[in-house]
């Protein structure tokens, strides 16, 4: 009995011994459950607020600006743009630049004054003016629960503006949403679950690629080719181009025939920003496996970049209720700049060029990793 526990414990201990001598390892027992905890604790957030909007004001009024100041005092939502016309909202809706558009009518003054909402007193001439909602939202139906948190304000009491008790019986404003009237989740995360999937696979399948090639014994035949170290690094993720086609059009296909989500009219734009997509995924990869000095690794260091990455590009949880310091995070990832983009091709019919800003970022990603990854690669055969 002694002697099986000998034993036991001696191998036990020479675990324990590689443990802490691979600090990689060592760092990484401690600092995932660490921004597992920091991301959920801090970064996550269900309860939404600082929704950006833009405002339409038709009106011109002081009424109207005091109307706007009730709205941004409720801490939902945060007027970011002004515009003129409701064509110009539905653009800033289309291109992700807004969640949704306050419209504030020309009659404004008229509206409230007859409104049972306000209580002013004042009696409507016709059924229709006491059914006619103060003013109008347009909203971004395509997150539910974006959509959920702007609905909330559709009851919102106006009798503040006289210091009486708030009649709740007739809405204060109309809410219009676009892209998902019905609300049905499926249309949401079947799209951003392409940008997961792909976020998942594309970076597993060349975080080890470099790394394999040394423990293969291939390195050195590599370095006595005349391949570059660019071109080794194009031919590596070729393959796994086709790969993550493949898988956009089984999940978009599938999402399609079993739950009725529309493609929309943006398929070469739907191709082009996933074959960016898949490209800076990739790359990210070839970074992760020139660093990486084993395959256990680079398979500890694609978690830890993959935890932060999904939790933080609006897959689960809205990008709008996070914090400010967690957006900025997210921003460096490319899930989430591809998750609005892929949500604007396959639901809000948005095109390359309203969604410039995330392609451009995702092209400069992808260049700026493969030239990292080849110059790190470079200076390891040297």
């Amino acid at each position: 009995m002694i002697r099986p526990l000998s034993r036991i414990s001696a191998i036990f201990f020479k675990e324990l011994s590689q443990l802490r001598r691979d600090r990689m390892t060592f760092g990484m027992v401690i600092m995932i459950p660490l921004i597992q905890l920091i991301l959920f604790g801090y970064a996550i957030n269900t309860n939404i607020r600082d929704i950006p909007v833009a405002v339409v004001d038709h009106s011109q009024t002081g009424l109207s600006r005091i109307l706007i100041q009730m709205v941004e005092a409720t801490r939902v939502v945060k007027v970011t743009e002004r515009l003129t016309s409701i064509e110009e909202a539905e653009t800033a809706i289309k291109a992700a630049r807004v969640r949704a558009a306050f419209i504030l009518p020309d009659d404004l003054s008229q509206r409230v004054a007859r409104s049972p909402a306000a209580n002013l007193g004042t009696p409507p001439s016709t059924d229709e003016e006491t059914s006619r909602p103060v003013a109008q939202w347009i909203v971004d139906g395509s997150d539910t629960m974006i959509a959920g948190a702007i609905k909330s304000l559709r009851n919102m009491p106006l009798a503040e503006l006289n210091r009486q008790a708030p009649n709740r019986s007739t809405p204060t404003f109309e809410v219009a949403l676009f892209f998902n009237p019905e609300q049905r989740t499926a249309i949401n995360i079947v799209p951003g679950l392409v940008g997961i999937i792909l976020t998942m696979t594309m970076i597993m399948f060349t975080s080890a690629a470099i790394v394999r090639e040394r423990e293969r014994g291939n390195m050195e035949m590599l370095i006595n080719t005349p391949v570059r170290p660019i071109e080794l690094m194009i031919g590596k993720i070729i393959p796994y181009i086709f790969i993550g086609l493949l898988q956009t059009m089984i999940i978009l296909g599938l999402g399609h025939l079993l739950f009725n989500v529309p493609f929309g009219d943006k398929i070469f734009d739907l191709f082009v920003g996933t074959l960016l997509f898949i490209g800076a995924s990739l790359s990210l990869g070839l970074v992760l496996s020139t660093i990486a000095q084993s395959q256990l690794q680079a398979t500890q260091m694609t978690v830890f970049v993959l935890l932060p990455s999904i939790l933080l590009s609006g897959f689960m949880f809205p990008y709008e209720g996070m914090p400010v310091i967690a957006q900025y995070i997210a921003e460096a990832f490319p899930a989430t700049h591809f998750m609005r983009m892929i949500r604007g091709f396959v639901l809000r019919d948005a095109g390359l060029l309203e969604l410039h800003r995330d392609v451009l970022w995702m092209c400069g990603f992808f260049v700026l990793g493969m030239i990292v990854a080849a110059f790190r690669f470079k200076k390891r055969l040297d």
